[in-house]
């Protein structure tokens, strides 16, 4: 019979207090002030645009045809708005949208009305319009029209097609008419510019096919602006610049409020500097477009689903703002671990003082796996696979200190300690697994699929790796105590698996990894997720004879 000694736990209680302290560490970084640049706005102190969409509600999404906004809620958005800018950009008139220009209006706003374009003619008619009717109707207030929105970049249309589009609008209002898209799409279809009064481009770092580091980014964008400067004539407008304020990095762009608020303060001086025209995207964060780009997603909002700001134009900014919350978890995850403890009659100071430890660090971290939920989990389907991961991974740790009181009696023989840990570990390589596969840069293989197959492009476009989030939060703390920890008090044979199944699961996890790491060499979110997978790994490579190991201990 097997038990652990006190001096043992010590060491494992070290071992928790390193992962808490790294925790705190973390916590306080995320909390501190930052210094950045404060713009010298327009006379008003206002922005020159921000693009609007009233889709921030719960369950409110475009995607829903009987979807309608209210009008009172267009009244208060805009009531709100006008504060912060002279103008909004829409993109749709449809849904209760075409009441925009009147709601404008009455605030002072100035509109870019937007006519969406998309695979159906019918409906790309009636868009066209209607949007003209209202332009015509409100002239003082609708100053520009624009027809389509990124449609050749996701090739429901040809430039031919846009091109008589234009025409149908042109025919119908003495608005200018432009067209807006990604700056390389405008490149690569420079006859659009013959058609339109004025050229509208996206301009969105974070989104480029080599994404910029917030550090860089302002430098990449007046290399865009000079590009898109000499190509063309007609007079300019950046229709579509931002950053999110929550989600997965991309290479070296990485996320976050403090990096949001860097780039449009950045951009807003540039901007008044250049002389350029811009819309900022976007107003309010909109949950909805999580489905289509991934977490991040919802995040590009100056304001949140409560229409609070963000932040401001002045001052210091923190990427966190917490106040009580880390501690309540804090003591929350204490308790309820030392209840366990203490239920199961473990008395030992040393196996007391570890669970105490591993408690706090799992309750602080199951706050930030709470977060990471509501960010990552797009759909029910995420939500169950996700949360039965999450779940299990706190039920592993909640079990320790019962395996731990358990092997004191029972041994490595005992059938409770076996199971819940080697349940966890199969359910943990299998995710790894499955993550690894969804995360992939599968670009590679669609985009050739996508130009065999250009009607489901969109349907390809939106399978790409690059709309996934890293489950660090989830896995951190399980796969350390199942590497690490168990092995310092001494429950190694515990995870020490037999089946090849762990084998092929695991090298494809490693393999995907790599590939993606390729892609994408500045990224810390995959190396961090990388290192995770390579210490799960080496816990369940399986082991020739571990069987019979665990039956000579029993």
């Amino acid at each position: 019979m097997i038990s652990t000694s006190s001096s043992k736990f010590w060491r494992y209680s070290l071992f928790n207090f390193a992962i808490l302290i790294g925790i705190c560490a973390w916590l306080w970084y995320q909390n501190r002030p930052v210094v950045l640049a404060e713009p010298a706005l327009a006379a008003n102190e206002k922005l020159q645009c921000l693009s609007y969409a009233p889709y921030y509600g719960d369950d409110q999404t475009p995607f829903i045809k009987g979807t309608m906004i209210s009008k009172a809620q267009i009244d208060k958005d805009l009531q709100l708005l006008a504060k912060r800018t002279q103008c909004v950009r829409i993109y749709s008139v449809n849904q209760g949208l075409d009441y925009v220009p009147e709601a404008a209006s009455k605030v002072g706003l100035k509109v870019f009305l937007g006519a969406w374009i998309g695979w159906v003619h019918a409906e790309n008619e009636q868009e066209i319009n209607t949007a003209t009717a209202l332009a015509n109707q409100y002239p003082e207030t609708v100053v520009g029209l624009i027809v389509g929105n990124e449609v050749l970049l996701r090739g429901e249309q040809t430039e031919q097609a846009m091109i008589e589009y234009f025409q149908l609008a042109k025919n119908a209002t003495q608005v200018p008419i432009t067209y807006a898209d990604v700056w390389e799409y405008w490149l690569r279809h420079p006859a659009l510019e013959s058609s339109v009064d004025f050229v509208t481009v996206h301009v969105l770092p974070y989104w480029e096919d080599d994404p910029q580091p917030v550090s860089n980014a302002m430098k990449h964008v007046n290399v865009v602006m000079d590009r898109v400067d000499q190509a063309f004539t007609k007079p300019i407008m950046i229709g579509e610049t931002g950053w999110p304020s929550a989600g997965r990095h991309r290479n070296g762009s990485v996320p976050g409020a403090v990096n949001q608020a860097r780039y449009i303060r950045e951009f807003l001086q540039r901007a008044e500097e250049a002389g350029w025209k811009y819309n900022i995207i976007e107003a309010v964060d909109q949950p909805w477009k999580r489905l289509l780009e991934g977490g991040v997603g919802g995040y590009w909002g100056l304001y949140d689903t409560d229409l609070k700001p963000k932040f401001a134009f002045t001052g210091t900014m923190a990427e966190r703002q917490d106040t009580y919350n880390p501690i309540i978890w804090t003591i929350a995850g204490v308790l309820l671990w030392l209840s366990v403890a203490l239920g199961v009659h473990e008395r030992r100071p040393a196996a007391l003082v570890a669970t105490a430890i591993l408690g706090a660090a799992t309750g602080l971290m199951g706050m930030l796996q709470l977060e990471y939920l509501t960010i990552a989990a797009r759909d029910i389907f995420e939500w169950v696979g996700l949360g039965a991961l999450n779940l299990l991974g706190i039920f592993t740790l909640l079990a320790l200190p019962v395996i731990f009181k358990r092997q004191e009696t029972y041994g490595l023989g005992d059938i409770y300690s076996n199971n819940v840990i080697r349940i966890s570990l199969f359910c943990f390589t299998a995710g790894a697994t499955i993550a690894g596969l969804l995360l992939i840069p599968k670009a590679w293989v669609l985009q050739p699929l996508s130009q065999a197959m250009p009607h489901l492009s969109g349907f390809f476009y939106n399978l790409d790796g690059r709309y996934r989030d890293f489950p660090i939060t989830i896995y951190l703390l399980p796969v350390l105590q199942l590497g690490i920890g168990l092995g310092l008090v001494q429950l190694r044979a515990l995870t020490q698996t037999q089946s090849p199944i762990y084998r092929y699961l695991n090298s494809i996890a490693l393999g995907t990894m790599l590939l993606f790491i390729i892609s994408e060499p500045l990224n810390i979110q995959a190396y961090a997720w990388f290192a995770l997978v390579v210490l799960l790994a080496i816990v369940s490579w399986p082991i020739k004879g571990s069987e019979e190991l665990s039956h000579e201990n029993n």
